[in-house]
């Protein structure tokens, strides 16, 4: 057997064998486990990292039908205001929107469009919402205003067309397509604002089929994740994300297999019994059964194996992604625990491949950094339009608190573990993970799997077959031998 020759594979030293095809790309059902008891119908999970997950991106994750981990790189009491704040967020419309004050100068606006793509912002009493809607300013009223000192209250349209608070997506949507409006505020009785729904959004929702089938709790509210450490502080931070009304949590650690993660797991499922835990990170066998029988939910597994880690060549441990999670795979599958595949995706044919390995989900990090919904702002370099991306192990990160995920919260000398770089804009999650699954299904068509369980089923029976590509065969599948060509951009 392959994996049984003493070599750590990544997902690009494997390829797979094509199979029959007996049913159209559609038919692929790519539904799955996320934990023994939450379902997503989309196998994709964005990680618990400072420059990949918060409010707005767990909401982008749950509205294409995955689900997202909002970090814990932050005070308890941050981060379970974001659980709150997504959580109380609606499909397709904004509850954060930008708004500016009627004394402030259009070159504000001027910024928010070369950091965060913007042109248009509403304007209120005190620049917040929640305050009295005074107007709407587009790039019409100010694209030909020399002076930028010009203050908004000078340029503004009054002439605002709005919906009431917590007006359906169906009737405000009505009420945005007959205004011919590129911008509809929902406003309370006595003029605040609440939330904003932009033609873009309502597009964007409209193209993607599946749009309509969000990850929702039993409470009808968006699926939200979070990340705890395991520490006895942590067990603080974890009462305010279930107050919060988190749906399900990550033990986060580089290395899963300690003392601490049991005692943790334990304090969970004694303390809060209806909460699903996640436990991780693992990259062997021996360490998915130890965390299993201590009660975990699921695992996460890869270590080392990120664009930004750099555990494997610091630390000399780990494993290459794709022979770890066929062997924990192939004993959480067997213990009917879900596999979520962590680090090393950087296309839909590594998602495919963690899939058809024995995954039931992966999780992105680098994958995700860069598209709107991740933190922080974008900058301009080189004439690219870049985003912020760090690992948690870099120094940076630990200076805000991570090192307590690599057990060196306590050294007075800190080792970096990751690095802090840059990455391209991407766009928006809601046109990234559709056009990727779309790929996806294209790949598990090939494969002559209908569906993720079936691929597991084929994996296990020996009817799926792969082998290792050669350093020649790796460049030969991928482009090769042109001067140029035209990427594909989302």
């Amino acid at each position: 057997m392959l994996f049984r020759q003493g070599y750590s594979y990544t997902y690009d030293d494997l390829i797979f064998h094509p199979g029959f095809i007996n049913f159209a790309t559609d038919a692929v059902d790519l539904s799955t486990h996320l934990t023994r008891n939450i379902q997503l119908r989309t196998p994709c999970v964005s990680s618990p990292m400072d420059t990949v997950t918060e409010a707005a991106m767990a909401v982008a994750m749950a509205t294409v039908g995955g689900i997202g981990f909002i970090h814990y790189n932050n005070q308890p009491q941050v981060q379970a205001a974001l659980v709150k704040k997504a959580k109380s967020q609606r499909v397709a419309f904004m509850p954060d929107p930008v708004c500016l004050r009627p004394s402030d100068p259009i070159s504000h606006i001027d910024l928010l469009k070369e950091t965060r793509g913007f042109s248009s912002v509403l304007v209120t009493e005190d620049g917040k919402v929640g305050s009295k809607l005074l107007g709407v300013v587009t790039s019409r009223d100010t694209d030909f205003v020399v002076d930028r000192s010009t203050e908004l209250c000078e340029v503004m349209s009054r002439d605002i067309i709005s919906a009431p608070a917590g007006a359906s997506l169906e009737e405000a949507s009505r009420v945005l397509i007959e205004s011919k409006k590129s911008l509809l505020p929902l406003v309370t009785d006595t003029g605040e604002l609440t939330e904003l729904l932009c033609r873009t959004d309502l597009k964007s929702h409209r193209q993607n089929p599946d749009s309509g089938f969000p990850s929702l709790g039993a409470d009808g509210k968006f699926l939200v994740g979070a990340a705890v450490g395991t520490r006895e502080s942590d067990q603080i931070r974890l009462q305010l994300l279930v107050d919060a009304g988190v749906n399900v949590v990550i033990l986060d650690s580089s290395q899963g297999d300690s003392i601490y993660q049991r005692k943790m797991i334990e304090y969970v499922k004694k303390v809060h019994s209806e909460l699903d835990v996640i436990a991780g990170n693992v990259v062997t066998a021996y360490q998915a059964r130890n965390l299993i029988e201590a009660g975990a939910d699921a695992l996460r597994v890869g270590m080392g194996s990120g664009s930004i880690c750099t555990t494997q060549e610091v630390c000399a441990v780990g494993r290459g992604q794709g022979t770890a999670v066929y062997k924990t795979a192939a004993v959480g599958n067997a213990m009917g625990v879900p596999i979520i595949a962590d680090g090393g995706i950087a296309n839909s044919g590594h998602v495919v491949k963690a899939l058809s390995l024995g995954a039931s989900t992966v999780m992105m990090g680098s994958f995700l950094a860069g598209t709107d919904e991740a933190p922080g702002e974008f900058f301009i370099q080189d004439g690219l339009r870049l985003k912020k991306y760090r690992g948690m192990g870099s120094l940076e990160a630990m200076a805000k608190g991570s090192d307590a995920r690599y057990l060196g919260d306590k050294s007075r000398l800190k080792i970096a573990q990751g690095v802090s770089g840059s990455v391209a804009a991407k766009g928006s999650v809601l046109r990234l993970i559709p056009y990727t699954l779309h790929a996806v299904k294209q790949g598990f068509q090939d494969l002559g799997t209908p569906s993720i369980s079936a691929a597991h089923y084929a994996l296990v029976a020996g009817s799926i077959k792969l082998e290792v590509r050669t350093g020649a065969a790796q460049k030969e599948g991928g482009v090769h031998d042109l001067v140029s060509y035209e990427k594909r951009r989302f």
